[in-house]
């Protein structure tokens, strides 16, 4: 590649590109606005003073590049994005780049709920085919680091985001599923037709050999069907469909040409709660398109545990579930995770609130939790918002371990502990995920401990 290339953004996926782009022989130039002792490992890229342009943004001409490659927070509106927009010079998302030069299989998840959880899954059945798999992309783990030397052997499983489908232009998903869409990030796309525009892009490239996997019960996501290039497959929690995968009898099934094949019932799935089938049914989907039969597809839904930090089972002690939904940061994932459980459940909540209001959650609440648990800068708010709805048995807690050995003390057998604060974890943690360890550790400490001495 004979080309000077702007990489705008430092973490993760900007140094990816950037070792990527090096590779292929480009001239590259990284820019972030934050200074260089605040961005870890990009002394590494052994980047020259003239090819490193940290601790603000150049003007387009200063660097007058032939390409600008984008890290996936970077807004378009950024003035060097228009800039080069407006002089006709390609801009690519991060994932364009990765698998510019890559015949693997893509496989391509996106939707505004459930694609972590539906990437990951995705990935498990992939590596059962026996072929070379990735999974990457916005789980977490930049592509463009992953994918060098795969051959046309390979998977490559990718979360996509709207921000990072928004930039690309060759990219075919070979295999590509929308798992739904609600409003959203609405304040980079501005509507919610352009977010679903971003979205679909994901079927761009399509040919007709490709397949589309689609949620016959999003109506936005359905009205996509007859649109698109490839061959079209809908999935549905809620209606049985006479092509395509769905329930019928309690059980998840295939059904074409009158034809209704099991697959999987959901009572021998770990994956918890009505939403998850719609993960699960997208999944098999996949993994039909890769070559598994449903058997295979049937064992690797049954094996798998979920993602951490999302309704991740913990395990049980003394007969009681103890769930890690940390990643529960608002109160529509706590509520997802409030409606998975049949059980009686001791909820641990709070921590810092996103500016939502609490009181619709708190109806649910009231409906579903037996005994609430609350701490954090949140925690006022939260019993206000629970007393005004009625909610009864309310706890405070004077640390994240107090919370914990007062849900513990709530519980008995039969019951579920969960973990869904509804807020972030800013206040007392760096991170979901910090939150969420400490939850498991501090359970397994707890029963490590003998009862009686």
């Amino acid at each position: 590649m004979n080309k000077r290339v702007l990489v705008i953004g430092a973490g993760l996926s900007g140094q990816a590109a950037v070792r990527k782009l090096q590779g292929l022989g480009a001239e590259v130039f990284l820019t972030d606005r934050k200074p260089l002792e605040q961005l870890e490992g990009v002394e590494e890229l052994n980047l020259d003073e003239g090819h490193l342009l940290v601790g603000g943004v150049p003007e387009f001409k200063e660097v007058n590049p032939d390409l600008l490659v984008l890290s996936p927070g970077v807004s378009p509106k950024l003035s060097l994005v228009q800039d080069a927009l407006s002089q006709k010079v390609e801009v690519w998302s991060e994932v364009e780049l990765a698998m510019v030069d890559c015949p693997a299989l893509c496989v391509g998840v996106t939707g505004t709920n459930g694609k972590t959880t539906t990437t990951s899954l995705i990935g498990e059945l992939a590596k059962r085919t026996g072929r070379p798999t990735v999974v990457a992309g916005n789980i977490g783990v930049a592509l463009s680091g992953k994918v060098a030397g795969m051959d046309e052997k390979g998977i490559v499983v990718a979360e996509l985001s709207s921000f990072q489908l928004e930039f690309i232009h060759k990219l075919r998903v070979h295999v590509a599923a929308l798992l739904n869409l609600t409003p959203d990030h609405l304040d980079r796309h501005g509507s919610i037709e352009n977010y679903l525009e971003a979205k679909a892009r994901i079927f761009e490239n399509q040919r007709e050999t490709d397949l589309a996997i689609l949620n016959w019960d999003d109506p936005y996501v359905r009205e996509l069907g007859p649109k698109l290039k490839g061959q079209v497959l809908y999935f549905s929690p809620t209606s049985f469909l006479k092509k395509g995968i769905s329930l019928d009898q309690d059980n998840i099934v295939y059904s074409e040409n009158g034809k209704v094949i099991p697959i999987v019932s959901p009572k021998k799935l770990q994956l918890r709660g009505a939403h998850n089938l719609e993960n699960v049914m997208a999944a098999a989907a996949a993994g039909k398109a890769m070559g598994l039969s449903w058997t295979e597809i049937a064992e690797g839904l049954e094996e798998f545990p979920g993602v951490e930090h999302r309704e991740e089972i913990v395990g049980t002690f003394n007969d009681v579930l103890f769930v890690n939904d940390s990643k529960g940061t608002n109160t529509d994932a706590a509520t997802k995770a409030l409606l998975a459980f049949e059980e009686p459940i001791v909820l641990i909540a709070g921590g810092k609130n996103k500016g939502l209001d609490f009181h619709d959650f708190m109806k649910i609440v009231r409906d579903r939790v037996k005994s609430l648990v609350l701490l954090g800068m949140a925690a006022d708010e939260m019993e206000q918002a629970a007393r005004d709805e009625g909610v009864e048995r309310i706890i405070r807690a004077s640390s994240f371990a107090d919370g914990v050995e007062k849900a513990i003390a709530e519980a008995v057998p039969g019951d579920v502990v969960l973990l869904s604060p509804a807020c972030t974890s800013w206040d007392m943690f760096k991170s979901y995920e910090e939150r969420g360890e400490l939850f498991k550790e501090l359970v397994r400490r707890h029963y490590r401990e003998p009862i009686e001495q």
